[in-house]
């Protein structure tokens, strides 16, 4: 796959993902506006939706527009900030699924989304088993 379509698809799913965090925080930070009752989270460490939106808003969204920024800027750590972002993804959806105890089809889609990060990145660093690479013309 050419490397622009890799940064693309990267910069589309994280710019997905961005959006979604934040708008998903700000869902929750609205009483009703997402039809979550709180005793979805009864019995767990929180007693309203405040902390789980700030962390979905500053930490789920942050590392994901960080990472869109950087690969639009091609910055040399992007690689490493699309990983983190992406497992950060996978553990939302890991840690969300304990806590509820249920599952929804979004989170199936949002584990893809940190999984295609994943991939995404993997084949942007050239370490994906048969990947294919270009010649290089030194050799």
């Amino acid at each position: 796959m050419p490397r622009g379509l890799l940064r693309g698809l990267l910069i589309a799913v994280g710019a997905f993902n961005a959006l979604s965090a934040v708008g998903g925080g700000i869902g929750l930070l609205t009483p009703g506006s997402m039809g979550l009752p709180t005793s979805i989270i009864d019995g767990s460490i929180f007693t309203s939706y405040l902390w789980p939106a700030i962390i979905l808003i500053v930490v789920i969204g942050g590392t994901q527009a960080i990472a869109t920024i950087a690969e639009v800027r091609r910055r040399p750590a992007a690689p490493f900030l699309a990983a983190v972002a992406g497992l950060g993804m996978l553990i939302w959806i890991f840690v969300e699924l304990a806590i509820l105890g249920g599952y929804s089809v979004l989170h199936g889609i949002y584990f893809a989304t940190g999984t295609l990060q994943l991939i995404l990145t993997l084949g942007l660093l050239d370490v994906l088993p048969g990947a294919v690479r270009p010649a290089r013309p030194d050799r």
